[in-house]
């Protein structure tokens, strides 16, 4: 993995249709995999612009090419609230829309961004990084195991599948 160019910096309103490039490309390559983790409704551009908005929005880039992208708040979504976390704190982070180009995937770069992300949170005095993935992306589930995420439960996303969607936590301390 060459990451010498590499960066990783919040998204501005210009990076915009760079980032639905990687969530189009993504999409197609997970649905011709019968991965039907997003579709034409999730994610969208709205969903973006609002990540830039509120500043929760970063992408990988090297020199002038957005590779990925992903976003992350403090702040807990209500459908979260029924599972079991380790941490019995609000001070942790949360991973939405974690997206690699598929031409880019298994460079590495996923796993640069979860660093950062975990850097964050340590800098952030965060209890833990909290995320959630499709049940039946295979590829996702062992990313997160293998960086020492562990699968609390699920949750269901209905505008996307009828498939649960498996909830991660990995503390920081």
């Amino acid at each position: 993995m060459n990451t010498e160019n590499l960066s990783i910096r919040k998204a501005i309103t210009n990076d915009i249709s760079s980032v639905m490039e990687v969530i189009k490309s993504c999409t197609i390559d997970m649905i011709s995999k019968k991965i039907f983790q997003w579709n034409d409704k999730y994610p969208n551009i709205e969903t973006f612009k609002k990540d830039i908005i509120n500043k929760h929005l970063y992408v990988l880039v090297t020199e002038n090419e957005i590779l990925g992208c992903v976003s992350i708040t403090f702040e807990m979504d209500d459908f979260y609230k029924k599972i079991d976390w380790i941490s019995n704190t609000n001070k942790n982070i949360y991973v939405h829309r974690l997206a690699i180009h598929p031409k880019h995937q298994g460079l590495g770069y996923a796993k640069k961004m979860m660093t950062f992300i975990e850097n964050i949170g340590v800098e952030n005095m965060c209890e833990s990084i909290r995320l959630d993935t499709f049940s039946m992306n295979e590829k996702n589930n062992n990313f997160y195991s293998r960086l020492g995420y562990e699968k609390l439960g699920q949750i269901y996303f209905r505008d996307q599948s009828d498939m649960p969607f498996n909830c991660y936590e990995k503390p920081l301390k």
